[in-house]
This record gives structure tokens, C-alpha cells and sequence, in this order.
């Protein structure tokens, strides 16, 4: 559905992408998950169509280019800068959307009817977009990409600034845009949404991508151990049964197989007063590859 090969844009004093490639398949949720400024924004906009790169191909559906009209309108656009009219109400800024887009009549009205549904604000469906909170904003700008029910939908960092509630409405709408088989491109530095939403993920730092593969396999090869923290009852008997030598009552250790190793515990009579274990995610993963956390 999507090609991306050796994508590069430089300006005058940084690479924002250098020699990206990958390949997105029809209703694939595709994440593209880095700190600010790693190069994801750029990339996007070479994705769609707005930014010519320096370098290098992108490929929409059966070899379009982005900047051709079939493949800009088989693209719904949700930026991270919001594109709205702050004088206009929801509705008015739905229609002079779909107008753009091309669609008029019976047809429009029903898009927006299904669009200001989907988003939750039918009933602030006539009150202006600046009344309207960080969250319903993020939402009606969601809305409008999904105006002329596009194949694929790109999400440059949807939930920047929202309210847990609109998180929440967010992430159940592109689970069932998801379902509906559309191929959805998300883009985050939040690393809990990509875990959540993505079925795969390539992490991109310095304009380049780092690591690209499913969730699991990321954190199985970049993600390290699990680490066991707990406090015992009291010590064993025989100290040698640890794995690693107490601090007082405490005991954390690292471990490939934690459950195996606290059950082996436990059956050779340890007793646990607490116990927390901590896997490895994507968070972990990235710190693996760059030595630094996400929020950087």
C-alpha cells in the first residue's frame, strides 16, 4: 500500500531524514514512534505529498505519487498542528472540509452527520471550534481526514494536548478504523500508544530509523531482562538459593524468566512480603538503542 525507499531531506544546518525506508501493507496499523525533532513530521509531509525530498521514492497504492490527485485522495490527513477554522462551528468547518474535498449534497451532509458522530460532538455540532476544548479539537481534526472515507489515514501525534477522556475516545476510534481494515499511519513519541495501537513499529532517531519490526520482536531482541524487586518474610536459610545476596530483606534481580524464577523461589520456601516485576517495553527498547528515554 505504501513504499518508502532511501526518503532523505537535509537543511541547512541538519539531515531531518536520511535514507528512511520501509514498506507498509493494506490494513496495517504502521507506527512511527521517536522523540521531538527525530524526523518523523518531515518524513510525513514527503509521505503525503507536501515536501519534495532531496532523495528518494515514495509509493502510494499501485505506484502513485503522493503528489498525484488519485493517491491524495485515497489519503485522510490528521496533522499535528491543527487545521481548523476557530471561527466556524464544527459543522461549518466539516463542510468547508468536504466542499475541498469534492463532496456536495445529500452525500455531504450525511459524512458529516457519520464525522461529527464518530468524533462525540453532535451536540456541540453549532458551537464555534474556539469554544471548543484541546480534546474536541483533536477530534474534529480527526474528523475532517475521515471526511471523504479515505483508504489510508496518517495521525501525526493525535493525542498531543488532550484530556484523558479524548485519549481514550482517540484510541477506540482508530481501533475500529483498524477493524474496518483501513492502513492507518501513526505517529508518536509516546511509546504506550504505539504498544497499543501498532502492529508494527520502526523507531527513528537523528532522521534515521533504528529498529523496525512488531512490538514483541522489539523488545525481545532490544528490550534486555525483567527485573525482580521484592521484600522477603525473613531470609532463607540458605542464602546460596538466591540469586542474587540481599539488602537487608530486599532482593532484585535481573532475569530472562521471571516467573520461572520467583515460582523456583517459592517452592524452595522463600517467602515474599512484596513483589514487583518490572518487563521490558518499548520504552526500554529505545533506551537500548539510543541511551536515552523517549520524552528527551
Amino acid at each position: 500500500m505504501i513504499r518508502v525507499e532511501k526518503l532523505r531531506k537535509a537543511y541547512p544546518t541538519v539531515v531531518a531524514v536520511d535514507g528512511v525506508s520501509f514498506e507498509i501493507s493494506a490494513g496495517e496499523t504502521f507506527g512511527l514512534l521517536g522523540p521531538n525533532g527525530a524526523g518523523k513530521t518531515t518524513a510525513v509531509r514527503m509521505l503525503v505529498g507536501v515536501l519534495r525530498p532531496d532523495a528518494g521514492l515514495v509509493e502510494i497504492a499501485d505506484g502513485f505519487n503522493p503528489t498525484d490527485a488519485d493517491a491524495r485522495r485515497l489519503i485522510g490527513t490528521a496533522p499535528q498542528q491543527l487545521s481548523l477554522y476557530d471561527m466556524l462551528t464544527g459543522r461549518e468547518n466539516l463542510v468547508f472540509f468536504g466542499r475541498i474535498y469534492g463532496i456536495s449534497g445529500r452525500k455531504l451532509r450525511d459524512r458529516v452527520n457519520w464525522a461529527l458522530d464518530f468524533a462525540g460532538l453532535t451536540d456541540r455540532a453549532a458551537d464555534r471550534v474556539k469554544t471548543y476544548s484541546g480534546g474536541m479539537q483533536r477530534r474534529l481534526n480527526i474528523a475532517v481526514a475521515l471526511l471523504h472515507d479515505p483508504k489510508i489515514l496518517i495521525f501525526d501525534e493525535p493525542t498531543v494536548g488532550v484530556d484523558p477522556q479524548s485519549r481514550n475516545r482517540i484510541f477506540d476510534n482508530i481501533e475500529k478504523l483498524k477493524a474496518e481494515g483501513r492502513t492507518i499511519v501513526y505517529i508518536t513519541h509516546y511509546m504506550e500508544e504505539a504498544q497499543r495501537l501498532c502492529d508494527r513499529v520502526a523507531i527513528m532517531d537523528h532522521g534515521k530509523i533504528l529498529a523496525l519490526d512488531t512490538v514483541d520482536a522489539l523488545i525481545a531482541e532490544h528490550g534486555g531482562m525483567s527485573a525482580v524487586t521484592a521484600e522477603l518474610e525473613r531470609p532463607p536459610e540458605d542464602p546460596d538459593i538466591l540469586p542474587e545476596p540481599l539488602d537487608g530483606a530486599s532482593l532484585r534481580f535481573d532475569t530472562e524468566t521471571p516467573l520461572e524464577d520467583v515460582g523456583r523461589l517459592s517452592a524452595a520456601g522463600v517467602k515474599f512480603l512484596t513483589l514487583k516485576i518490572d518487563r521490558p517495553d518499548l520504552e526500554t527498547v529505545f533506551l537500548t538503542l539510543t541511551g536515552r528515554r523517549l520524552r528527551d
